[in-house]
């Protein structure tokens, strides 16, 4: 059982996810927040006493510093909440996608070890997970997605780029990047989903701040089962029925697709467009939102026992 006001500590506060996971809890009265002396944020004795004294940590660091983090918590009572790529592949960790499945929603409520997803592997799990959930997309396709997101995703270094004021310096233009295949959100995607194969994924920023639209494409052929688009469609929002962040738009419209539409929300729409013989499914969330600080405030809720939504942009 949980105090009444559980203790909740933020390792990386000053970080963009950490500051966007404080945007989400500072106003909250249901939990108390625990912050660091500014002198002594790297303090590994004084985040080590905070780590230890509260119920929820949020690694908002480096992968190595995650482990490093990790490995000073000594309280068997504390859980964790890891936004790093340092434990999304690791068995003893739960993966915080509660969206997939029961099983994931449950044990993401009892567990003591939770890795946030990455953001363009929420994009691409959300929708290649259930296709492999259902039978409907054998785990050998060979699959491909790209993925476009604000520039708020590379952190302080590439904000300060693209907002520079020198022209001379400043970055206007979509840039795929990651283009050796060795992206690190790519053993996530493959592993979450049980494929067999990696898919070949891009990534692409642009001038923009905050959103993400990550697309994956498919020949109905690679399919089982089902032989429409709007079978295809109705099969992903039954899958998804229910549930509040996640839902399957019904492709009234889906001539244009923006990348910032869910920008400043918390939750992640699914758009099936094309034709009987190929088609894309595009997940439209915010990389800052559904894919990084909204899901991470969304598991704490969970593991603490509160309403999923409390606090989130709805």
């Amino acid at each position: 059982m949980f105090p009444l006001k559980p203790k909740v500590y933020i390792d990386g506060k000053d970080g963009t996810t950490g500051l966007q996971i404080y945007d989400r809890l500072s106003a909250r009265s249901d939990i108390d927040l625990l912050l660091i002396d500014e002198d002594k944020r790297k303090d590994p004795a004084e985040r080590k006493k905070l780590m230890d004294a509260a119920d929820v940590v949020f690694l908002c660091l480096p992968d190595a510093a995650a482990i490093e983090a990790v490995a000073l918590v000594e309280n068997p009572n504390t859980r964790i909440i890891d936004a790093s790529t340092a434990h999304r592949t690791d068995p003893d960790w739960d993966y915080g996608f509660p969206e997939l499945s029961a099983a994931h929603r449950a044990a993401i409520q009892k567990s003591k070890r939770v890795a946030n997803p990455g953001c363009h592997a929420t994009g691409f799990i959300s929708v290649a997970y259930p296709l492999v959930a259902m039978g409907l997309l054998p785990k050998d396709a060979c699959l491909s997605a790209f993925s476009l997101t604000g520039y708020s995703g590379g952190g302080k270094k590439m904000i300060a780029q693209y907002e520079a004021l020198d022209k001379e310096t400043a970055l206007y233009a979509p840039c795929p990047y990651g283009m050796g295949q060795s992206h690190k959100h790519l053993p996530e995607m493959q592993k979450i989903c049980g494929l067999t194969r990696k898919p070949v994924f891009t990534p692409i920023v642009d001038d923009y701040y905050k959103g993400m639209a990550t697309t994956v494409p498919f020949h109905m052929s690679q399919m089982q089962g089902v032989s429409t688009l709007t079978e295809v469609r109705q099969k992903l929002a039954d899958y998804y029925g229910g549930q509040t962040l996640v839902h399957v738009a019904d492709g009234t419209d889906t001539a244009k697709l923006y990348a910032n539409a869910q920008a400043g929300k918390d939750t992640l729409e699914l758009i099936v467009a094309g034709n009987d013989e190929q088609f894309t499914v595009t997940a439209l969330f915010d990389n800052l939102g559904k894919g990084a600080s909204g899901a991470a405030v969304q598991n704490m809720n969970l593991m603490l026992g509160f309403e999923e939504t409390t606090g989130l942009n709805l």
